[in-house]
């Protein structure tokens, strides 16, 4: 059974995710954590459920999504980073962006692994990578199909789509991302965005209104899909 924990991180409430299947195994998506308090309460979790993290993924670079990277990567013997190629540009522009915004910049001296569509296999657990260019050049999601589960980051939230007004964006891609490889997916599977409550895939085929002019009826989902417990805040 798949175990997933989020929190909400910084100032633009960004989701970070503890996902497990093995006792004392998981992986985190986009450890956005800023400051002491978020990294501590992210690292009691890890205590308290007997976690050690194996891997990082990260679905983009954009700096609300890797905040703690740098920091678990060191806290926890120099675990892989996996993030696409196409998001170097979005690493380098990082600096400026927060800038703008007062915030401390993120550290980006992490090593990463180049991401790859296709399977991935990581603390026992079995993860397909989906190449999702559009709010970012190397926007990626991961589907676990045995349990049903897809995180989105920032390319599909509840009721919404990833903004493409940033440098990197394409709303073109965007849409063709969404139309072509995750809207076709089982309409029972879970989506975990990177901002906002969870949906599902059914639900945001329906009824998204960014997806309007493509919604088309509710199917029945895969009642084969594995449980799941979920959570956390709005989860």
């Amino acid at each position: 059974m798949l175990n997933i924990r989020s929190f909400n991180c910084n100032l633009l409430q960004e989701r970070c995710y503890v996902v497990w299947q093995e006792p004392g195994r998981c992986i985190l998506v986009d450890p956005g954590c800023y400051g002491a308090d978020e990294l501590e309460a992210l690292e009691d979790l890890l205590s308290q459920e007997h976690l050690t993290p194996e891997a990082i993924l990260l679905t983009h670079a954009h700096f609300d999504h890797i905040y703690a990277t740098k920091a678990l990567q060191d806290r926890f013997g120099g675990i892989p980073v996996y993030l696409h190629p196409a998001e170097q540009i979005i690493l380098d522009e990082n600096a400026e962006v927060v800038d703008s915004l007062n915030l401390t910049p993120p550290e980006v001296d992490f090593s990463w692994t180049p991401l790859q569509e296709g399977p991935l296999r990581l603390a026992d657990m079995s993860f397909e990578v989906i190449y999702t260019p559009g709010h970012t050049p190397g926007g990626c999601c991961f589907l676990d199909q045995e349990a049903g589960v897809l995180f989105t980051g920032d390319t599909l939230f509840a009721g919404s789509i990833g903004r493409t007004d940033l440098p990197g964006g394409e709303y073109d891609d965007l849409i063709r991302s969404i139309m072509e490889k995750l809207i076709l997916l089982d309409p029972g599977i879970r989506i975990f965005p990177g901002h906002g409550p969870t949906s599902t895939i059914g639900r945001e085929r329906t009824g998204n209104p960014f997806l309007e002019p493509f919604n088309e009826p509710e199917e029945e989902s895969d009642p084969e899909l594995e449980p799941v417990i979920i959570e956390g805040e709005n989860a």
